[in-house]
């Protein structure tokens, strides 16, 4: 059977980052991509300038033409910017019967600019943190769902993913990669099983995108049947070669795009 996952997430018209970069990751992974859009940006390498909401009732019309038609191995959840799109995202998922869901709670674009309101912080932790299997939050984000301050160490991650446990998802993920030091670390925690994740720090400034990246990889892994943990593993090595890669492209005059392709292309 054809392994499919489907990205629920905002379009990023530069192409690094959001759906776009959701898609270009199930590809590169041997993945059949669908998708859900919840926003339409008009977005460079340099600034994201405008941001049009998709309509929740138009969400919930693409969940259910999706999820009716393709049996879904896996989902990744990306920029939910209103509380009402979050709410019909959560309504599908539980309809549709989904449970192998990765949500990274996009909040802030790499350039900057807020991508979520604080009412759908709030509907997240309520209606769709919850149902996931796996949230992948990177330091701010984190301390935004636990309105606490960011962590400044590997301890400080535990003790948060702990915390973020308690919201109801099935695993954490905190990111490191906007920390400091030589290594980028990551902290999974499941409740039982804990995982450090390291990986040497790449001097690029072309990041756009890898937090995207990071959680598709994880569906994308999830799709194809790994169990969460090795999908995790997986995809911490995907993204790092994709980092690893970046400066190989030139693309726009800010902070360009990870290579999704790196070693196809």
């Amino acid at each position: 059977m054809t392994a499919i996952a489907v990205t629920i997430a905002g379009s990023d018209s530069s192409g690094g980052a959001g759906m776009q970069a959701d898609l270009k990751t199930f590809s590169a992974l041997g993945v059949y991509g669908a998708s859900v859009i919840t926003a339409l940006t008009a977005q460079s390498t340099t600034a994201v300038v405008a941001v049009h909401d998709v309509p929740a009732a138009f969400v919930t019309q693409q969940i259910d033409a999706v999820f009716s038609d393709l049996a879904v191995g896996a989902v990744k959840i990306g920029m939910l910017p209103q509380p009402a799109v979050v709410g019909a995202v959560a309504s599908g998922l539980g309809r549709w019967r989904q449970r192998r869901v990765v949500l990274d709670p996009v909040m802030i674009a790499t350039t900057g600019r807020r991508l979520m309101t604080a009412d759908a912080v709030d509907e997240l932790r309520r209606v769709l943190i919850p149902r996931v299997l796996l949230i992948t939050p990177n330091l701010a984000e984190a301390a935004v769902l636990l309105d606490t301050a960011v962590a400044e160490t590997e301890a400080d991650m535990r003790m948060q993913a702990e915390r973020l446990l308690t919201l109801g998802p099935g695993a954490v993920l905190v990111k490191g990669g906007h920390g400091g030091g030589a290594e980028s670390v990551d902290v999974f925690f499941d409740g039982t099983a804990e995982l450090r994740l390291p990986a040497h720090r790449i001097a690029t400034r072309n990041t756009h995108g890898s937090g995207c990246t990071l959680s598709a990889a994880i569906a994308a892994g999830l799709a194809k049947g790994l169990p969460l943990a090795e999908a995790v593993v997986e995809a911490k090595a995907y993204v790092t070669r994709a980092i690893a890669a970046a400066d190989e492209l030139a693309i726009g005059k800010g902070r360009g795009p990870v290579h999704h392709f790196a070693g196809r292309w």
